[in-house]
């Protein structure tokens, strides 16, 4: 079912939201070479908690930490660790905060030092496909609008969508009705209706879109190994068109 969020739900949401965006913009600033992606989650989940929030990830359905770190060929669920990361690697960090019982959650990937161009553009389009699928997000479009966007952006670049895993609503609860796939045609799925809350995350890979979930059960990694980027928001679907719930 999905719930309709009332303008007083929205604004909460927003807190949550910032608390998140106020978190990705302070690891933009601790992402270089030589940092491990557990002093990263530690940064996010102390910042998290100073702000009033909880980490929504971290014992979700038994995951173990506040962030998901995911290098290189990692699309999504990448566990922290004692990792260090290098020049030229990328970093997709996704990351969730719960505040007043509502939920915020948002990714970026982030370059590590100088990357090359293949890798710059991978970044850029997928980026790119985030902000032309919420462009869609409006009142009389279904969800399937919001998949096409993605799938015709990233294709029309060469590069593939993972299929495996997939936007969400969101609000009460991190994952919610209902599922937000990043490829389709367009014109299918749930009519899109104010106070539709959602969170849309383009994951584009380099080569193949095929993905397999390693032995730890969370990380999932590109089937040929070549990169992959995420980006994410949070947004509310309203008459005046999408209000991004995870913007600074």
């Amino acid at each position: 079912m999905i719930v309709l969020k009332s303008r007083a739900e929205i604004e909460k949401m927003r807190v949550a939201g910032r608390i998140v965006a106020g978190a990705l913009a302070g690891m933009r600033e601790l992402v270089r070479p030589g940092v491990t992606t557990a002093e990263l989650d530690r940064y996010a989940e102390d910042y998290i908690r100073k702000q009033g929030g909880k980490p929504a990830f971290k014992g979700y359905m038994g995951y173990p930490a506040t962030i998901c770190a995911s290098v290189n060929e990692v699309v999504v669920h990448g566990i922290p660790s004692g990792r260090v990361l290098n020049e030229g690697d990328i970093i997709g960090i996704d990351l969730g905060a719960v505040a007043e019982g509502y939920y915020g959650d948002a990714a970026v990937t982030f370059a590590v030092g100088q990357v090359s161009q293949e890798i710059k553009r991978l970044m850029a389009v997928t980026e790119e496909c985030l902000a032309r699928a919420v462009a869609q997000a409006v009142v009389g479009n279904r969800v399937s609008d919001i998949s096409h966007a993605v799938q015709s952006h990233a294709e029309a670049n060469g590069f593939s969508v993972v299929r495996e895993f997939v936007g969400h609503g969101i609000g009460r609860k991190l994952h919610d009705d209902p599922q937000v796939p990043n490829f389709g045609p367009p014109g299918q799925g749930p009519r899109l209706k104010a106070g539709m809350t959602l969170a849309i995350e383009p994951m584009i890979n380099l080569g193949v879109y095929q993905t397999v979930v390693l032995k730890d059960g969370w990380t999932a990694v590109t089937l040929d190994r070549k990169a992959s980027a995420h980006y994410e928001h949070t947004i509310a679907v309203t008459e005046d068109g999408p209000d991004i719930l995870t913007a600074l």
